[in-house]
C-alpha cells in the first residue's frame, strides 16, 4: 500500500463547494502514479516499452464529500495482478484525526501494446508492482 497526499484546489469543487464527482478518479490516478514512484518505476518508462495501461472499469462509493482546501490522502494497493490486468482499489480519506473516509474505489486496467492489443503483462512490471524497487 502507497498513501499519496494531495490538496483539493477551487477549481475541483462545483457550486455547493464539494469536489465536482469525476474528480475523484483524477485523484486515484495521482495515486497510481504515486504507487508505481514509489516502486521504483513509472507510467512513462511503461510506455517507453511499448506497454499501456488504460482504464476498462472504474467504480468510486462516495461516503462524505471532499471540499476546497482539504488534505487528502489516498491510498492506493494492488487488488489483484491477473496475467494480462491490474485492479488497484483505493481509500480516500481527509487527513486529520481522526482521518475520515471520504470514498472508496476500484480500477481495472487492461494490459495493452501499442496496436491496442491485449499481452500480458511483463515479468518487470509483476515484480516492480508486487516488491518494492524492484528492477523495471
Amino acid at each position: 500500500m502507497v498513501e499519496a497526499r494531495l490538496r483539493v484546489i477551487y477549481g475541483d469543487t462545483d457550486q455547493m463547494g464539494v469536489v465536482y464527482y469525476a474528480n475523484y478518479f483524477r485523484y486515484f490516478e495521482f495515486a497510481r502514479s504515486e504507487y508505481f514512484r514509489a516502486r521504483g518505476g513509472s507510467y512513462r518508462e511503461l510506455e517507453r516499452t511499448g506497454l499501456m495501461l488504460p482504464v476498462a472499469e472504474a467504480s468510486c462509493q462516495y461516503k462524505s464529500p471532499a471540499r476546497y482546501d482539504d488534505q487528502l490522502v489516498v491510498q492506493v494497493s494492488v487488488g489483484e495482478l491477473r496475467r494480462a490486468s491490474i485492479v488497484f482499489t483505493y481509500e480516500l480519506f481527509r487527513e486529520g484525526e481522526p482521518r475520515t473516509l471520504l470514498c472508496t474505489g476500484r480500477t481495472l486496467h487492461a494490459c495493452v501494446g501499442r496496436d491496442g492489443k491485449p499481452t500480458r503483462l511483463p515479468e518487470s512490471v509483476v515484480r516492480l508492482l508486487e516488491h518494492p524497487n524492484a528492477e523495471p
